[in-house]
């Protein structure tokens, strides 16, 4: 029958408790008085008191507390004056003692892997004084070890590679499975291994762990990996031991035990006679079942009539063979080539010669395709030079182009619409086109570079406008300018310019010229006490004459102008007018100032035309009363006297233009003429005609109050007992109400009353 685990662990423990109680009982306590020392036989004595080393079981199941061992003082009479005290590590939290007997219980289940024994100290004290009779002892209390932990492959899992085709027995990999149990006691921690997947291909060592190979000639082309599941088993690997497994992966490592081999003994492929040279023909493989390394081969043309035509190399990715061209075909010349190619492996292993041969061969055969050439010129490019001055017509080369396709010759002539390109040499770049009347399309190009050979056809000149001062106190001999000359022409040693004064300024007075030699120039004064009053400008013609042959020469004029000048030499003051130096403008300057002046003119018309279009308000506001001085105040009782002055400044313009003037009141506007204008005449006539001009006005308007400006009141609302103001009817209709009682109310109502009572019919007559 067999037992379960738990059972068995039961039964361990029983049976390691029964073996613990009987080794206590066999070693009784023996007086000693020696010194505390551990003897061979496990047994630790201490004056006046003596016991063996205590045992635990580990994994206890019970319930009631477990019985380790007894603490004894031959001191101890059995009458209870003696008590018992431990301390020391898992003192009354795991172990307990009976002060009265000494007996030691364990009170929780203990695990060996975690604590393999305890370390306590024991004392026995009078109960009474509660002083000790003996000296401390110390003592330890070992776990003993149960079967309960299973192995473990703490690496796991595998993987691991072996070479395809090895022989029996090689080694793969080696497992390791480790017991946390008690290596020392019993068969806990004693792991076997065993296969338990993977048969017939590999096994195992049982005690060392080491896999193997079982068959020999595993080929990787058939199968390439294996999974092996492991066991390692405790006790021995007998029943009732524990188990653990792992799995390991094995892979078959490629070797070279394929030769290459190619698909087809022989291949054919059509290629026009126009592919360029390095162009690809045609790819080739042979295949090989190995990889990597081992599948790596190399390709060559071994035999065949196109060796100089053709070659072949290989692709390194795809292991492909490419064969390419080296010279150009001709269907004309040869129509079809053969070539024979081997493919061989660049990795040969010795052991597998007999596998062999690890090389292959096959046939290619290359048709020429003919196609329509176009035209060929005997060079791509032509190189000719001419003269400048040659004449139309004048023939410079020649050119030739053939067919390689037909006898008959093509036609040349120049590319349309293509024009000479210059470079920097001066040479003209055409190109010309080569091609039959029965195939137009068909065109050969080739390309004519003409150099422009330069004759001596351009007088030099000045390099630059010169114009230069000389002023009224220089002294004889004194450097007034120096002058260069340019030339168009390209001499092939350089240009070499002669300068001199022509003959009819050969012998002047003022001035002479000195060739540097250098191309330059120097012009210098011949006297002093030049005058600008005698004469302020003068003429200086210069003789330039080139190297050329045959030589060109031209006449250049230098302008002198005599100027008062400072003690430093420096013109102030030329002729009659400011002598000014010619000063430039760029394009970009000059459209920026017409910009900005635009700009202007945009901004002040368009502020003119805003200040056109802008009308005055129809009611004065009275934060912009025009007039010099106003009286406001709140008073509704009555107004004082008018204090509202005119704009004396607009008063005394004596040139002032009056314009046409219109009222502006709560009543409809009445339009008057303008009045001429007025003249220069005293103030007081002045003030005079305008105040009687103001007074007509007022007469003729017989609805409008005789106030000088518009008055603003502000709105009191509707429904005053006393009405609103535009309800009081003017002073010229034909009312009849009496308003003669605001005469009653006092000097403040005296102007309503003045002009609402009954009394002249005008205010100002």
């Amino acid at each position: 029958m067999k037992l379960g685990k738990v059972e068995f662990c039961h039964l361990l423990q029983i049976i390691a408790l029964f073996l613990c109680l009987s080794g206590m009982n066999q070693a009784e306590p023996s007086r000693s008085r020696s010194k505390p020392y551990f003897q061979s036989g496990r047994t630790r004595t201490k004056r006046s008191w003596v016991w063996n080393q205590f045992f635990v079981l580990e994994e206890y199941m019970g319930t009631d507390p477990l019985y380790v061992g007894k603490l004894h003082s031959d001191v101890d009479k059995g009458d209870g004056s003696i008590k018992y005290i431990l301390s020391g590590e898992g003192a009354s939290s795991i172990f307990i003692i009976d002060e009265n007997t000494g007996d030691i219980h364990a009170t929780k289940r203990l695990d060996r892997e975690e604590q393999a024994y305890y370390t306590l100290r024991a004392q026995a004290l009078d109960r009474l004084t509660n002083k000790p009779v003996e000296p401390e002892s110390e003592f330890v209390i070992k776990i003993q070890d149960i079967n309960d932990n299973e192995p473990k492959f703490l690496d796991g899992p595998y993987t691991a590679g072996v070479p395809e085709m090895s022989p029996v027995g090689t080694s793969v990999v080696q497992v390791t499975a480790t017991d946390a149990d008690d290596p020392t006691y019993g068969n806990s921690a004693r792991v076997v291994y065993s296969i338990l997947q993977g048969q017939p291909y590999f096994s195992v060592e049982p005690k060392t762990g080491v896999i193997k190979t079982a068959l020999p000639n595993m080929d990787r082309e058939a199968k390439d990996q294996y999974l092996l599941v492991i066991q390692a088993k405790d006790m021995v690997g007998q029943n009732g031991g524990l188990s653990g497994t792992t799995s390991v992966t094995v892979t078959l490592t490629d070797v070279n035990d394929n030769p290459p081999r190619f698909p087809r003994r022989s291949y054919q492929y059509n290629v026009p006679e126009s592919l360029p040279v390095t162009s690809v023909v045609a790819r080739i493989k042979a295949a090989d079942a190995d990889v990597g390394p081992n599948a790596e081969m190399e390709y060559k043309i071994v035999d065949g009539d196109g060796l100089g035509v053709f070659k072949i190399s290989v692709d390194k990715d795809t292991q492909e063979g490419i064969i390419t061209i080296q010279k150009e075909l001709d269907f004309e010349a040869k129509t079809s080539y053969t070539l024979r190619i081997e493919a061989a492996n660049m990795h040969v292993d010795p052991r597998f010669l007999s596998l062999g041969p690890f090389n292959d061969m096959t046939t290619v055969k290359i048709i020429v395709e003919d196609v329509d050439e176009p035209p060929m010129f005997t060079s791509r490019l032509y190189s000719m030079v001419v003269s400048e001055a040659a004449k139309v017509g004048t023939i410079i080369g020649t050119v030739a182009a053939h067919d390689p396709d037909a006898s008959n010759s093509p036609k040349i002539a120049n590319e349309k619409h293509t024009d000479p390109k210059h470079n920097s040499q001066g040479a003209l770049f055409h190109c010309i086109v080569g091609f039959f009347s029965e195939n137009p399309a068909q065109i050969g190009r080739g390309y004519v570079a003409i150099t422009i050979l330069d004759i001596n056809d351009n007088a030099p000149e000045f390099a630059m406008e010169y114009e230069t001062t000389v002023c009224e106190n220089a002294q004889p001999g004194q450097v007034i300018q120096k002058i260069s000359a340019i030339d168009k022409d390209d001499p092939p040693n350089g240009h070499q310019f002669y300068f001199s004064l022509t003959a009819e300024a050969a012998n002047n007075h003022n001035f002479t010229l000195q060739d540097n030699k250098d191309n330059t120039a120097t012009v210098l004064t011949r006297r002093n006490g030049f005058r600008r009053q005698e004469q302020s400008v003068f003429y200086l013609p210069i003789f330039i004459v080139d190297s050329g042959s045959p030589s060109l020469s031209s006449t250049n004029t230098l302008t002198i102008r005599v100027c008062d000048c400072d003690a430093d030499g420096i013109a102030q003051t030329c002729n009659a007018e400011a002598y000014i130096l010619p000063a430039g403008l760029s394009t970009g300057a000059l459209i920026a100032i017409l910009a900005c002046v635009l700009t202007l003119l945009v901004l002040v018309l368009l502020i003119v035309t805003m200040r056109r279009r802008k009308k005055e308000p129809l009611i004065f506001d009275e934060e912009r009363d025009i007039r010099e001085n106003i009286v406001r105040y709140d008073d509704e009782g009555g107004g004082e006297e008018d204090t509202e002055a005119f704009d004396m400044a607009a008063l005394r313009n004596l040139n002032i233009i009056r314009d046409t003037k219109t009222r502006r009141d709560v009543t409809p506007e009445i339009q008057f003429l303008s009045r001429p204008t007025f003249k220069s005449i005293p103030d007081n006539v002045i003030f005079r005609e305008f105040i009687w001009e103001r007074l007509k006005e007022a007469d003729v308007d017989p609805c409008a109050p005789p106030y000088d400006s518009l008055q603003t009141y502000a709105f009191e609302g509707n429904g005053s007992v006393a009405e609103s103001l535009s309800s009081l009817d003017s002073i010229s209709s034909n009312s009849d109400q009496n308003y003669d009682y605001l005469s009653d109310w006092g000097p403040r109502f005296k102007r309503l009353a003045d002009m609402y009572g009954t009394g002249p019919d005008c205010l100002y007559s």
